[in-house]
């Protein structure tokens, strides 16, 4: 079943490059909303309720991909006892079918990228105020203390961040455990972005978050940054100095995966990204990564293309990946 699992991913990314994510009644949206009441009833001031949460919300979406697997063998096999000589075709296209719609559902790069093409339209525009009303789509900056190159970097941080989570990781967990791999790693990152932060109410609430989070995007960064240094060329970059600044300045980074991404797209792009960084909650101080000028609005159309590009390239290797281990 390789070629249709292989088929389903391809067709998934398909459907987000064409229709992006769904308008009403998004999936994600609703286990968001889920996991929030959730957390109203579990919520405690200490780790251990925090593991509780993450691995019954977690456990519960992986248990629905799982199920959801098992439903499209079963239906294939009671195919199969009425109808044994098109029950291989029913299973495949039963398969195809649920492995894009999953892969619909988690992905988020189309919209990434639309947002990254509005947010420089309206830099060049001078329409800086409604910039910084896009801006809280893409990151958690303060969009008023930011002038436009302010704005053009914290979108560009964010653009180089959120491909490898948008896109690269689910494909890579897509490749590795299927339905199921989708499913879960949305439903980790989505509980990050929610509770995964060093302040006083998920210090310690969120810690489990935070980290399963960063340990289910050990690979995908790294492999987002290995196809962002290969693919510099894309928007006139050059690889050797993307693989430098990544070598050189990730490891400054207080994510362990952010930085391999920033860092790589801030070399291809021969920009420096990091530095003061305000949040509604405070300012930060972030490391420098890369070398060359501060980044503006062409910088920003221009890490645009390259994720594209990286987002692509993400999913032929993981159908390619997928089709030749199950053979």
């Amino acid at each position: 079943m390789g070629t249709a699992a292989a088929a389903g991913l391809l067709l998934g990314f398909g459907l987000d490059r064409m229709l992006g994510d769904p308008r009403r009644g998004h999936p994600v949206a609703g286990f968001g909303s889920a996991a929030m009441r959730v957390e109203q009833l579990a919520y405690r001031d200490d780790r251990a309720a925090g593991i509780v949460h993450e691995v019954v919300l977690v456990g519960t979406v992986t248990g629905l991909g799982i199920g959801l697997r098992r439903a499209v063998s079963r239906a294939g096999a009671k195919h199969r006892a009425s109808r044994p000589s098109s029950s291989g075709i029913a299973r495949t296209l039963g398969e195809v079918a649920l492995t894009a719609a999953a892969t619909w559902t988690v992905l988020g790069g189309t919209t990434l990228a639309k947002t990254g093409r509005d947010m420089a339209d309206r830099l060049e525009s001078g329409d800086i105020e409604g910039a910084r009303v896009l801006l809280p789509s893409l990151c958690g900056r303060d969009p008023e203390a930011l002038d436009a190159d302010g704005l053009a970097r914290a979108a560009l941080e964010s653009i180089a961040e959120n491909t490898s989570d948008a896109t690269v990781a689910p494909l890579f967990w897509g490749a590795v455990a299927g339905v199921p791999g989708l499913l879960a790693y949305r439903a980790i990152n989505t509980l990050d972005a929610m509770v995964g932060y060093r302040n006083e109410r998920y210090e310690r609430f969120g810690w489990a978050a935070a980290r399963t989070d960063d340990v289910a995007n050990l690979a995908p960064a790294r492999v987002s940054g290995l196809l962002t240094t290969v693919l510099a060329p894309v928007i006139g970059g050059r690889p050797a100095a993307a693989w430098r600044a990544w070598r050189r300045d990730a490891g400054k980074h207080p994510s362990p995966n952010a930085g391999v991404a920033e860092a790589s797209m801030a070399g291809a792009l021969g920009v420096t990204l990091g530095g003061r960084t305000e949040y509604r909650h405070g300012i930060e101080m972030r490391p420098t990564l890369g070398d060359g000028p501060v980044p503006r609005v062409p910088d920003l159309r221009r890490a645009v293309r390259l994720s594209e590009a990286v987002q692509a390239a993400t999913a032929v290797l993981a159908a390619t990946a997928v089709y030749l281990r199950r053979r």
